[in-house]
């Protein structure tokens, strides 16, 4: 009887062995199949919400070629300002700019005040890390920026260790300083950073080259001053919120836009596409 009694133990738990191997099973199908929905979840449908408020709201700054104000207008215009302006026409709805702080570029999409961050934005790791970010459109240069008479003095940043510098916060200028030493202080804008120089407060500045080429030299508001050392070579893109449907949307309008609305505008303001 003993031994009837210790081989049916056994069995019944042999049984709930394999019910409990069953049952980690099914957990698990089930774990991947609510993974799977959430992964679905989280796209973004700002398409649906666009179209429906009617308006694509673009964060910018001041920062001519791409997002700019002529003299006596209220009106933004620029590379970037006319290819947004394009890009929400073909969603079917108008467009507004919000000029923002750029070191809080990331909040400002996240939190829903903008939709996107469209203003010569360098594609960065960190920007990956924040935004939905396009494929890219227009290629740059962080360049830095001094007075025209001694630029040719300085060959590398080595020799510019003494020099103080001023670049645009929570910029690509900003990083191209801080990987090179270079001792310098943040301002707001790009377009802070050149008064800085012009002001003689700074020695030199590092900003996009696009700018540069547009806001030195003969001719332009700071003729005395020009670009030279080129620092780091990049790409700009368009920052949408973190698994936002309008990523691919744009990417699309990227390609089929090109001939059309895209390459004129790089001409227009003597831009190189990417692409």
């Amino acid at each position: 009887m003993k031994k009837f009694l210790a081989v049916l133990m056994a069995a019944m738990l042999l049984a709930l062995t394999f019910a409990g191997c069953s049952s980690s099973g099914d957990n698990t199908d089930e774990e991947s199949t609510a993974d799977t929905a959430t992964e679905a979840a989280e796209v973004v449908d700002d398409l649906a919400t666009i179209t429906a408020k009617g308006t694509l709201v673009v964060g910018i700054t001041d920062y001519a070629p791409m997002d700019y104000k002529e003299e006596g207008s209220d009106e933004w215009t620029g590379f970037d300002a006319e290819f947004a302006t394009a890009f929400a026409e073909s969603l079917g709805v108008t467009v507004e700019f919000i000029e923002i702080d750029w070191d809080n570029k990331f909040f400002e999409l996240e939190s829903g005040e903008i939709d996107c961050i469209w203003n010569g934005m360098t594609i960065t790791d960190e920007v990956k890390l924040n935004t939905s970010v396009s494929d890219p459109y227009v290629v740059n240069k962080q360049v830095v920026v001094m007075a025209a008479d001694v630029i040719d003095n300085y060959a590398d940043a080595e020799s510019m260790a003494e020099l103080s510098f001023a670049v645009e916060s929570g910029s690509a200028g900003e990083s191209a300083a801080a990987d090179n030493g270079l001792t310098y202080t943040a301002v707001n804008t790009q377009s802070d950073a050149l008064m800085e120089v012009a002001s003689g407060n700074s020695d030199a500045c590092i900003i996009d080259s696009t700018m540069a080429d547009a806001m030195t030299g003969e001719g332009t508001d700071y003729a005395d001053l020009t670009s030279g050392l080129v620092l780091t070579d990049e790409e700009y893109g368009v920052g949408f919120r973190t698994n936002s449907n309008l990523t691919e949307v744009f990417n699309e309008y990227l390609v089929s836009a090109k001939d059309d609305v895209i390459t004129p505008l790089a001409e227009k303001y003597d831009l190189v596409l990417a692409y």
